[in-house]
């Protein structure tokens, strides 16, 4: 049988940080990935997502933290190779999703995994890769 792939958005981690209701299900899923019945994926891109957000909101060396708490969970980080890059532009150009958001949605469709959100942002491409929805 199949493990379950999730990949997580900057919301996703956002929330589990600030201890948001939303985090509740991205807490469950870093439970199971670290019991090896899912695997949990994070775009660099998302990753310095995270990080600007964290530093603008409350400077950057809680940002540094934050990355520094994210290496230690049970994530598995997806470079942004060449390849990459250009099929989270194609998903961009024809797509009204941001540029992030297009890398999340190219990983997801690579790894088959659910993207875990909260963004409506990715209402847009629920036609490409499914969604795990962290609010209503």
């Amino acid at each position: 049988m199949k493990k379950p792939k999730y990949i997580l958005d900057s919301y996703a981690l956002l929330a589990y940080f600030q201890a948001e209701p939303a985090g509740v299900k991205v807490r469950k899923i870093l439970k199971d990935a670290m019991s090896h019945h899912v695997v949990a994926y994070l775009s660099v891109i998302s990753l310095g997502e995270i990080y600007y957000i964290i530093a603008r909101k409350i400077g950057e060396e809680k940002a540094d933290a934050s990355i520094e708490d994210i290496s230690c969970l049970p994530i598995s980080l997806i470079d942004a190779t060449k390849e990459r890059v250009l099929t989270a532009a194609r998903i961009k150009a024809q797509h009204a999703v941001s540029y992030a958001d297009a890398f999340v949605v190219a990983a997801a469709v690579e790894h088959t995994a659910t993207i875990v959100t909260g963004d409506t942002e990715f209402k847009e491409t629920e036609s490409l890769a499914a969604v795990l929805w962290l609010r209503t």
